[in-house]
């Protein structure tokens, strides 16, 4: 395959076609300084604290307060990994591998950018350089192979905001007096037969560490001889009941890649949590903190930890899983502790990223209002937007009209009462900060 696969559609011709990837991800510091910035710009998105309307006024004096108190802490962990996140610094270089990869595979040139929802290269930015740049299609993939409302659809509804500002520019296809800039997205990519294959070869290597002599002392007080452990990203219950899909992928993810491992009867058993949790109210269960004790009372020694929402290194997993979680399970008696490294530049990885570039421009588009809808990101703000065009890559899907407003009703009072319960995590958060 190469250009010429990509169908071009309403008469433009392919050789003029410019091929943009935006990837999105959640972006970090990279130096201390940067912390509460950074904090500030988390707490204030309404995608993870969302307030009922009465409260919205509220959103940018809770996050600064929240930041600047919570600074301190954070800062002390980040300077535990190093002083900074080093998520821009995988993200670029998987950019630049996917683009090698299309050029090389494909023989398809096309340019990379990094959007970050928190910290710096924004969004915003990224999208300013692709109209610089002259790109005319575009595919947006979110770097979180499961799709979450406070993650990837916070990140949807960026573009979306700016898409609506300026119809103008991003429309309805490459023939619309060849000024738009036409888009698809991926929203969520967890079951894609590389991502699993490339999971499955990590953690493999990782099961392939342990000796004989730790295998043989953990069936002296476990039946089987190594575990795993995917610690996911947690969210709020709430979420899950307001329609966010994230747990469901979680679940079909895990079991698509233990399927790939051995089985119990040959030697391995698997389990789930969640990390990462805030305030009283429930998240998804059961947590990583809670599991990692009662592995060890159930006499569990060689573990095997596995980030299973993250395709990169960042705090999460460089401190709260490599620092905190490791030292609750030593004290728990897991003696022979391992952690599967975040995918970064795994070259099964970047190759399937490509593939699935490639994919996208073939197949019919998926608007970013189409992906919002589809997985209930209800907090894009419309008011002056009747409609919303539906972009489509090589013409497909580029001339139908989308009608958001009557979608959204419809999980108005679902979003309602996950709204309610986050008000607990606004209260408990103050609460502690300002004590």
């Amino acid at each position: 395959a190469d250009q010429s696969t990509i169908n071009a559609g309403n008469g433009k011709a392919v050789d003029d076609i410019k091929v943009g990837v935006l990837m999105l991800n959640l972006g970090g510091p990279e130096k201390t300084q940067d912390v509460e910035g950074f904090l500030y710009n988390l707490f204030a998105d309404p995608d993870i604290i969302r307030l009922p309307p009465p409260l919205a006024p509220l959103q940018s004096l809770i996050a600064l307060v929240i930041s600047k108190r919570r600074a301190p802490k954070s800062i002390a962990a980040y300077e535990s990994i190093g002083g900074g996140s080093p998520i821009l610094k995988y993200s670029n270089e998987q950019a630049d591998l996917i683009a090698e990869s299309l050029l090389e595979r494909y023989n398809l040139p096309v340019k990379t950018y990094i959007g970050m929802r928190y910290w710096y290269p924004f969004t915003e930015e990224a999208l300013e350089e692709i109209q610089n740049d002259g790109i005319n299609a575009l595919v947006i993939v979110p770097l979180y192979p499961q799709f979450s409302i406070s993650t990837s659809g916070s990140s949807l509804r960026i573009l979306q905001e700016e898409f609506a500002k300026r119809r103008d520019l991003w429309g309805e296809g490459f023939g619309f007096q060849n000024k738009k800039i036409t888009h698809t997205v991926v929203p969520s990519w967890y079951d894609r037969p590389g991502y699993v294959k490339a999971m499955a070869g990590i953690i493999q290597k990782e099961l392939d560490s342990f000796t004989d002599n730790e295998i043989e002392e953990q069936l002296k007080t476990n039946k089987i001889g190594k575990h795993v452990l995917f610690s996911a990203h947690g969210v709020p219950q709430s979420y899950i009941e307001a329609g966010d899909p994230y747990q469901k992928q979680i679940v079909q993810c895990v079991e698509g890649i233990k399927n790939m491992l051995p089985s119990e009867e040959e030697g391995v058993q698997v389990h789930l949590s969640y990390q990462s949790r805030v305030g009283p109210i429930e998240w998804l269960r059961p947590y990583t903190d809670d599991v990692l004790p009662d592995l060890g009372e159930d006499g569990v020694k060689n573990l095997v930890v596995v980030p299973i929402s993250f395709v990169s290194e960042h705090i999460e997993t460089l401190e709260e899983i490599d620092i905190e979680y490791r030292e609750l399970a030593e004290e728990s008696g897991i003696s022979n502790w391992r952690r599967a490294p975040a995918l970064n530049t795994d070259s099964i990885f970047i190759d399937d990223m490509a593939d699935m570039v490639v994919e996208a421009l073939n197949q019919p588009s998926l608007s970013v209002t189409e992906a919002c809808v589809a997985n209930n990101v209800g907090l894009v703000n419309l008011d002056d937007v009747d409609e919303v065009s539906s972009a489509g890559v090589g013409g497909v899907g580029a001339n139908d009209d989308l009608s958001l407003q009557a979608s959204l009703k419809g999980e108005a009072d679902e979003r309602f009462y996950g709204r309610f319960a986050i008000v607990a995590i606004v209260l408990a958060l103050l609460a502690e900060n300002l004590s």
